[in-house]
């Protein structure tokens, strides 16, 4: 496991009643940026996606929760036209809140890779257990994380999906305020916050069940949604990635570049020079 613990508390700091205080005073204050793990089949599937990033070959990485899961469900076709031959690995648990995420990400699931894109999109879950400014710290927690760990990788951040029947709905609200806060996360270089909420919504924000049958989870031709929604920007961020690995990479060294030294008509120089290219 990576030394992450000590990066979280260095880079994870908020404002609380006017006062700047570290990751562990925060921590006691709420759960949601707290890591914890969960039980029963959970830990299964976070070793076997475990397993899947050791093999390394990864691209491009969705984190989340059921939602993400659910690539793997309902949205598997789509994930295999639209992702199979991109290197792509699914991070997502179903049942997932950002603490749970946060857990996972310092034990295992982005260990030694590299990734161009990492998707994320998390924190419905939180809604009717944390308050949308606790929820939005473990959202803000994650891409700080992901950030320092992954130093080179972009990062489109998703606002959260909507859910309920209409914008009545108090969970809705609840992830409405959260996307309204880390929003603000978007730096346009290295973070992207991509809001797709009206690939599912009605034009007066009603959800259909035809859309998510349970007013929460997508069904196939959803995930279709997902995909044509955010496809604009993954192909953008991926190809931002390879140009500027070609910007920073270090010049090819040819023979023509090292002096011959050897064939110089100044004596001392050559003397100067010759342990060097000996």
């Amino acid at each position: 496991m990576k030394c992450i613990l000590s990066v979280f508390a260095l880079i994870t700091m908020f404002t609380v009643n006017g006062n700047v205080v570290g990751q562990d005073a925060v921590a006691e204050l709420h759960a949601a940026i707290k890591p914890v793990p969960r039980g029963g089949g959970w830990m299964k599937r976070h070793q076997s996606m475990n397993e899947r990033v050791k093999k390394g070959n990864v691209d491009l990485i969705f984190i989340g929760d059921s939602i993400t899961q659910g690539w793997e469900g309902a949205g598997r076709e789509v994930w295999k036209k639209q992702y199979g031959s991109r290197n792509a690995v699914n991070l997502g648990i179903g049942g997932d809140r950002t603490q749970h995420v946060l857990w996972r990400l310092e034990n295992g699931n982005i260990d030694d890779i590299s990734p161009k894109l990492a998707v994320v999109m998390i924190g419905t879950n939180n809604s009717g257990r944390d308050k949308p400014a606790q929820t939005s710290e473990g959202v803000t927690a994650i891409v700080k994380m992901l950030r320092a760990e992954l130093p080179e990788t972009k990062i489109l951040l998703l606002a959260v999906f909507p859910r309920g029947e209409n914008a009545e709905d108090k969970k809705r609200q609840d992830n409405d305020e959260v996307n309204e806060t880390i929003s603000k996360l978007d730096d346009g270089d290295m973070i992207h916050y991509l809001d797709i909420a009206d690939a599912f919504l009605e034009s007066d924000g009603a959800l259909q069940r035809s859309v998510m049958p349970d007013l929460l989870h997508l069904n196939s031709a959803s995930y279709q949604k997902w995909a044509d929604a955010i496809e604009p920007s993954v192909k953008k961020l991926m190809a931002q990635y390879h140009r500027e690995r070609e910007v920073t990479a270090p010049p090819r060294l040819t023979e023509t570049v090292a002096p011959n030294w050897c064939s110089t008509k100044a004596p001392g120089l050559w003397l100067h020079f010759a342990t060097c290219w000996a």
